[in-house]
């Protein structure tokens, strides 16, 4: 089945919500210059020492420096990082070196074509892509949450060349991400504002993503 990965987790109470309806992972998110759901380094630790390790925790980490991602992941201790800018050259290596346990998972924004090449030389480097509807070139950077789709055509290029597997987010809500799957094929599905009410995550939305996402592979099997 696709994997459905819930972020913009908030509470102890969402991140059960999440883990019960049968979320792959949880994302959790650091501090951002733009955008919704960070939550403080304290809260993330305190949520994902509250599951076994089993549990896959995504942290979005903002940093581009090596030292500052390790920094961030040691405050927090999730299973993964999730980098949601451009890193300089050598940051993957280094983050392995000194967390050789931790997968990481990088995040492309697709804006235009020129995204599949960005995608397929971090594809190199790391466990997973994440694409997603953000625009780090504007002057307070959008990393995420932003709750609009992007270009499916062009993800799904990245899709079928990627040399490891890849997440889809920006704008899914249970009425699109049947459609989503059915054109890109990914790995996994991210979702934030699509099964959120004034913010706070909604029972009845993500049981129905959840209903849309197995429906989908139901029918396909």
């Amino acid at each position: 089945m696709t994997k459905i990965k819930i972020c913009c987790i908030s509470s102890l109470e969402e991140a059960r919500l999440a883990i019960e309806h049968g979320a792959y992972a949880i994302g959790l998110v650091g501090r951002m210059p733009s955008g919704p759901g960070p939550i403080e380094d304290d809260l993330i630790a305190e949520i994902v020492s509250s599951f076994p390790p089993s549990t896959n925790t995504f942290l979005l980490t903002s940093e581009t420096a090596a030292a500052g991602i390790i920094a961030h992941h040691a405050r927090v201790q999730t299973t993964t990082i999730q980098i949601v800018d451009a890193v300089p050259s050598g940051t993957y290596t280094a983050v392995r070196t000194a967390l050789p346990g931790v997968k990481l998972v990088q995040v492309i924004h697709v804006r235009n074509e020129r995204c599949i090449d960005e995608a397929l030389a971090a594809a190199e480097h790391v466990d997973h892509l994440l694409l997603d509807s953000g625009n780090p070139d504007l002057r307070v950077k959008e990393l995420g949450g932003t709750g609009r789709t992007h270009d499916w055509s062009i993800s799904r290029r990245i899709v079928e060349q990627s040399s490891v597997p890849v997440f889809l987010a920006g704008g899914l809500n249970g009425a699109n991400v049947r459609q989503a799957i059915d054109r890109l094929q990914p790995y996994g599905v991210d979702v934030c504002s699509g099964v959120r009410t004034n913010g706070i995550l909604d029972q009845e939305k993500l049981s129905a993503f959840f209903r849309s996402v197995q429906d989908r592979t139901t029918s396909s099997s």
